[in-house]
């Protein structure tokens, strides 16, 4: 299991341009390519899905850039990734990779589709509960969050 370079690349991006927030600079796709040693083109070509997707506003001319749409804090991750690509498992999967036949042999009990969404499950109960702003701060306090929101979710799902 991975995530695309898509979506590795425009949390990125959205954090170089989340570090500016509280500046009120607005970062230009040179520096922001230069600083994360990414194409020009790989670098418009994500900010432009995030502009499209309401996660950044851009501003042309001289003083041009980008900025975020709102706090940091207001911005989900789990927003993010999707605007970005999406999610790991999607239930429309199974009918695109059933085999070699058109209907899936594991339709009735499969354990493969409910690992899957177990997976998903978990990992959508993390990054909804992640900020831009958590990402922005210090490694410590974000481990601190995430261990703090998992043990929640393991003592929950063993009651």
């Amino acid at each position: 299991m991975k995530f695309s370079a898509q979506e590795e690349y425009g949390i990125r991006c959205l954090i170089r341009i989340g570090k500016f927030y509280d500046k009120g600079i607005a970062p230009t796709i040179p520096q922001i390519s230069s600083e994360e040693k990414l194409s020009q083109h790989n670098v418009a070509k994500i900010l432009r899905v995030l502009r499209l997707g309401g996660i950044l506003e851009s501003e042309r001319g001289h003083n041009g850039g980008y900025t975020l749409s709102r706090p940091p804090e207001e911005i989900r991750i789990g927003n993010v990734l999707s605007v970005l690509g999406g999610r790991l498992f999607d239930d429309e999967f199974c009918t695109h990779h059933a085999g070699s036949v058109s209907i899936c042999t594991h339709t009735v009990d499969c354990s493969v589709r409910s690992l899957w969404k177990i997976i998903q499950s978990a990992v959508d109960d993390v990054i909804e509960q992640l900020t831009l702003r958590d990402l922005l701060g210090k490694e410590e306090e974000l481990f601190f969050k995430l261990n703090n929101s998992i043990s929640g979710y393991s003592s929950a799902a063993s009651k």
